[in-house]
């Protein structure tokens, strides 16, 4: 088998090499395309817009002396498609230019290249009219031709003024369309034709006819006249004729405008003054411009409506409208029967000298004109209401804030409610604690008001006789302002409480932005997270209780502010053991104190600072957590207490020893006799005293010499002894030879 198999390796590897040594056609079967070639692949001129070219490929067959025409079964393609296009070896040619053809069959490639070219050697522009050109030329003098040389004929010339692309290369001045010209302005433009690959071009310069136009009115050149409403006045636009050679009114073929038709509106120089205001007069003619300025008076300054403002009107009732017009200061005249009332929707209210008779639901603009003035005022015209109502009767506000005012409904006949919140007049009752502003309550200073709200009680308007008027109800909007809370500050520790127990809710203080600082504990809502813990209502008040051992957050807020409490549930403690129980300890050292409490079922916990140690004087010894600190010498007693179980130690503070020395360092005794040594103890305070009573004493040979608890040492026999003294922390040796 490995010997077979390594035969196969070798007749693969000879495969291979065979592959790359001979072509693929040396291997071609009978029947297999060799190859494949054009009848002719020389070049091929063609002329673009004349005929296409037919193109024929045929392929060598293996096998075979004779060649296959596969023009129709190859694939064609093009190199530029913008300058020829094949399709089954047929050759379109579309601008001139170059390009490839290539015909593909089974693998086989052949190329033949293409140069296409347009017929036409020269496009010329033949305009009626060159050079010069005067805006406003008759249209025949602006006919623009376009004549192409070439084609089958070599010298033959052909018009293409309606198939040439035209273009213009400046068209304010002049556009052109199809060969005919239109002047737009003055300056130059080059015209452009293209046709075929070809173009021809020429330059045009258009000037003006007229170098400027005058405006003048029957007494000649008129310059920004003042005239009244109701004034006519017949203007001329005059153009003076190039050289000096006379006038020429084009007041009817000039255009005319206004530049504002409200004020002044114009037609063929005649002006017509609507309305007091300016208004610009231009006056336009063969690219020469003029104007002037319209301003135009009212006879009276102002006109005035009573009322003025924007008026709601409910069915059925009606409104009397006064207009007055005035001239000057303090001087008015009743122009209500000579104005003309105008409504702009009749369906919804009528106008009649003034009257206003509302007739359907909706809305209508009412406007009075006099004297060339005018003045409206808007009317809504509401459904029949029977009451109001106000969607809420009260708020509380902090001092600095604002809220939008409730909405006010009105209750239609059918009982639906109809929002007249934009139509209420609303009123305070004590401005210095709330004001309404821009359909906002604003909260000045703490305190309650009352705000009030009513449709505005118009002396001018009429209800139908028996209608239940809603104009004189109001309704009432009472606001409580408080100060703003600062901070709600409560207890700094952590709240313990004991599994079935209820305790108090703790103290919290409120204090507020103007410093000043209650006890708010009453007024705290409470919450309590989980379910370690509840809050509960007595007759004394709310507690909280404790359920399951665990933790549980207090939460308690009071107006702006939230204050939280961490609380911890756990198990009652039976015992408490305090070490040590007593202390003693030198000025400005620290001792630490340990506190273990036992639970019923026999564990223990570390209760550390939990007791709340206090000091009996904190000027001798102070306590922080569980560390103790001498301050100065004396006795103290630090007292605390957890879950009402009462714990004490006892504090001594003493200065510290920092030198003890004897007044004899060695003594030569004969037996019988003695000496009694003086000790001194100096302390880091400064002051010493002899301390030989309170020494501890010892001998290490007392056969030799004994010493008293006061220090008096006593010579018994011959020897040597040592005898050592001990105070504090500190010692002192005496030698002493006991000799005859």
């Amino acid at each position: 088998m490995i010997r077979q198999n390594k035969v196969m390796r070798t007749l693969a590897l000879l495969m291979i090499i065979a592959a790359m040594v001979f072509p693929a056609n040396a291997f071609a079967a009978t029947g297999d395309v060799t190859s494949i070639a054009f009848d002719d692949a020389t070049k091929k001129e063609l002329i673009i817009g004349q005929s296409a070219k037919q193109l024929k490929v045929f392929a060598t067959i293996e096998g075979s002396t004779s060649k296959k025409d596969i023009t129709a079964s190859a694939s064609w393609a093009s190199s530029d498609e913008d300058v020829a296009q094949v399709v089954k070896g047929l050759v379109t040619a579309k601008d001139s230019g170059n390009t490839t053809i290539t015909a593909t069959y089974e693998g086989a490639v052949a190329t033949v290249e293409i140069a296409a070219s347009y017929p036409y050697t020269k496009l010329a522009i033949e305009p009626v009219k060159s050079g010069t050109y005067l805006l406003g030329d008759a249209d025949k003098d602006l006919k623009v031709k376009a004549k192409i040389t070439g084609g089958e004929a070599k010298d033959e010339v052909t018009d293409v003024t309606s198939l040439a692309t035209w273009a213009s290369s400046n068209t304010s001045v002049a556009t052109i369309d199809a060969g005919q010209l239109k002047l737009i302005g003055k300056g130059t433009s080059t015209i452009t034709a293209k046709y075929q690959g070809q173009t021809g071009t020429f330059k045009i310069t258009v000037e003006l006819p007229y170098s400027s136009l005058e405006i003048r009115d029957a007494k000649g050149k008129v310059t920004n006249p003042e005239l009244l409403v109701g004034d006519e006045l017949k203007l001329k636009s005059i153009a003076p004729a190039a050289g000096g050679s006379g006038e020429h009114d084009v007041t009817a073929e000039a255009t005319w405008t206004s530049s504002n038709e409200s004020v002044v509106a114009v037609e063929k120089g005649v002006l017509t003054v609507k309305t007091a205001g300016k208004a610009t007069i231009t006056v336009q003619y063969l690219g020469v411009t003029s104007n002037i300025d319209v301003y135009v008076r009212a006879p009276y300054e102002a006109l005035l409506l009573d009322p003025s403002e924007a008026t709601t009107l409910f069915l059925g009732e009606t409104l009397d409208l006064k207009s007055e017009v005035r001239d000057r200061a303090n001087s008015s005249l009743d122009v209500s029967a000579a104005s003309k009332w105008t409504s702009s929707n009749l369906l919804t209210a009528t106008v009649d000298n003034g009257k206003v008779t509302a007739k359907s639901v909706g809305s209508t603009t009412i406007k009075a004109e006099y004297g060339g003035i005018s003045k409206d005022i808007k009317i809504t015209v509401y459904p029949t209401v029977k009451s109001l109502d106000i969607a809420k009767s009260e708020t509380e506000l902090f001092k600095g804030e604002s809220e939008a005012l409730p909405k006010v409904n009105a209750l239609k006949l059918d009982d639906a409610k109809l929002d007249l919140s934009n139509d209420v007049t609303w009123t305070s009752s004590d401005e210095e604690i709330a004001t309404i502003e821009n359909g906002k309550v604003i909260a000045k200073s703490a305190g309650t008001v009352t705000l009030t709200a009513s449709l505005p009680d118009v002396s001018s308007v009429n209800s139908p006789s028996g209608d239940v008027s809603v104009r004189g109800k109001k309704v009432d909007f009472k606001v409580t302002i408080n100060e703003k809370v600062l901070v709600l500050i409560g207890p700094d520790e952590v709240t313990s409480l004991i599994i079935g127990d209820s305790s108090d809710l703790p103290v919290v203080n409120a204090v507020w932005e103007d410093g000043q600082e209650k006890d708010v504990s009453s007024l705290i809502a409470w919450t309590v997270s989980g379910t370690n813990a509840v809050i509960k209502t007595t007759d004394k008040g709310q507690e909280i209780k404790g359920l399951i051992k665990g933790s549980a957050t207090l939460k308690g807020t009071y107006l702006n502010k939230t204050i939280t409490i961490p609380v911890k549930i756990e198990q009652k403690i039976t015992k408490i053991v305090v070490e040590p129980t007593s202390i003693e300890l030198n000025i400005k050292s620290s001792k630490s104190i340990k506190v273990t409490g036992f639970f019923a079922d026999g564990s223990k916990v570390s209760l550390g600072s939990k007791v709340g140690w206090v000091s009996s004087n904190p000027q001798i010894a102070s306590i922080a957590t569980t560390s103790v600190k001498g301050v100065s010498e004396g006795k103290v007693t630090l007292n605390g207490s957890y879950q009402g179980i009462a714990v004490s130690v006892d504090v001594s503070v003493v200065p510290k020893l920092k030198k003890l020395t004897a007044d004899e360092k060695s003594l030569k005794l004969i037996p019988g006799s003695g000496k009694t040594v003086i000790v001194t103890a100096e302390y880091d305070t400064g002051a010493s005293g002899n301390v030989a009573a309170q020494t501890t004493w010892t001998s290490s040979k007392p056969a030799v010499a004994s010493v008293s608890a006061s220090g008096q040492i006593t010579a018994l026999t011959e020897g040597k002894t040592s005898i050592k003294g001990k105070f504090g922390n500190k010692t002192v040796v005496i030698s002493v030879t006991v000799k005859k």
